[in-house]
């Protein structure tokens, strides 16, 4: 079997580090400009050009973004953009339209180029279609099923490499193409603003009756309609594998460092148990879903890749979130001499709290303590650690390092 591989979403410098940290073969991001998560932080070109090198330092590939679809001002303004992704050297540009496709080929004709999901590739002519135009690797639309997606494996025989999101949030829209947000907010989903108008909450109204709203539901706690569950393909690895697809894409360049972390390192787990022995997987498939479970999520689905989604892959009753566990903190340095560790806080903890410390280093090294002793960077007792990004030190039952996350659980 081919190694596959892991490719993790990466909304700003500190989620890319959590990334690499925790297990990523590859990372994609996007720019300030011309991507599809205007909302998260994104990175400017020098920030671009530190997280490029910083993941090439790591052996790790990285995959920009460019996929909006573009109108006349968007492709007068790229010329510039793409002459300075050039020079930053990434990995490849992920694209949808082929009006920037033919730009990108014409200002850097050496740039590999990804096909983006948007552009809603469902068949291996297409596939081949965007083969023989230079592409080299397709996101697959995620309306394909498995047996699907091994067909296309079959027909394009290895001329095009073949990606597909297996783990994080849906959209009820066909690949992404989406116009609510811009009806109702105008805001451009298509360009990168998407505004989540398929997670409101919905009622049906009679024209003779305004403000006279009306369940569509029996529910009580009301009609969430177009809110898709998550999709999380963590216990079919194997047939993932098996599929013919090169790379598993985790969707969340919106989420925090700790869900990033938490979703890169039960994959990689699971991978490399596949890999190591397949029984070893089956083994633990249920410790890897557990671990997902730890992440914020909406429940889960299959997607498109069993079977067609029906009624049970919708969030109805409003419940769009569970979230067992807080992100309490991230491991900046370490001294083995003091034993003590400088961590940097994200949720309120205090001493005497238990906590997990989790570990970059790979599942068995992570482990639970209490936290006994804690002091600011003067040295003095801090009982609490309340503020956002306070630093504190905390002495460790064991070892730790640099990106590894402190978490708890929720009372």
């Amino acid at each position: 079997m081919n190694k596959i591989e892991l490719l993790a979403p990466a909304g700003d410098f500190e989620r890319l580090q959590a990334a690499i940290a925790f297990g990523a073969d590859a990372v994609y991001m996007g720019g300030t400009a011309f991507g599809l998560r205007a909302a998260a932080k994104n990175f400017d070109t020098e920030q671009m050009t530190r997280a490029v090198q910083y993941a090439h330092s790591k052996g790790v590939r990285v995959y920009i973004t460019a996929n909006i679809f573009a109108h006349n001002t968007d492709i007068d303004s790229m010329s510039e953009y793409l002459q300075n992704i050039g020079k930053i050297n990434p990995d490849a540009l992920i694209v949808s339209d082929p009006g920037v496709f033919d730009l990108v080929q014409e200002i850097l004709p050496e740039m590999e180029i990804h096909i983006s999901t948007q552009a809603n590739n469902t068949n291996y002519r297409s596939a081949l279609f965007w083969a023989n135009l230079g592409a080299k690797r397709i996101i697959l639309a995620r309306e394909l099923s498995l047996d699907e997606i091994s067909d296309i494996a079959k027909k394009t025989q290895g001329k095009i490499g073949l990606e597909a999101f297996v783990h994080g949030s849906m959209c009820m829209a066909y690949s992404g193409r989406c116009l609510l947000s811009a009806y109702m907010n105008n805001r451009d989903s298509n360009k990168g603003h998407c505004s989540n108008n398929c997670r409101f909450k919905y009622a049906l109204m009679e024209e003779k009756r305004p403000g006279e709203y009306f369940p569509i539901t029996e529910e009580e706690t009301g009609s969430y309609i177009l809110s898709s569950k998550d999709l999380c393909m963590i216990q079919h690895i194997p047939e993932l594998v098996n599929s013919g697809l090169s790379s598993l894409k985790i969707e969340g360049r919106m989420k925090t460092p700790y869900y990033v972390a938490t979703v890169v390192r039960a994959y990689r787990k699971a991978l490399d148990d596949f890999f190591a022995n397949p029984q070893l997987y089956e083994t633990n498939k249920q410790m890897y879903l557990d671990e997902v479970l730890k992440s914020a999520n909406r429940d889960f689905s299959t997607g498109f890749f069993m079977e067609k989604p029906g009624s049970d892959s919708q969030v109805f009753d409003g419940e769009t979130h569970h979230r067992m566990y807080d992100f309490i903190g991230i491991v900046r340095d370490y001294d083995a001499a003091s034993g003590l560790a400088t961590v940097e806080q994200r949720n309120y903890f205090a001493i005497g709290d238990r906590v997990e410390f989790v570990r970059a280093a790979g599942f068995d090294n992570s482990f639970w303590q209490n936290i006994n002793e804690m002091t600011d960077t003067d040295g003095n007792v801090t009982p609490v650690a309340r503020h956002a990004q306070q630093i504190v030190k905390i002495r460790t039952d064991r070892a730790v390092a640099p990106f590894d996350i402190l978490r708890k659980a929720v009372e």
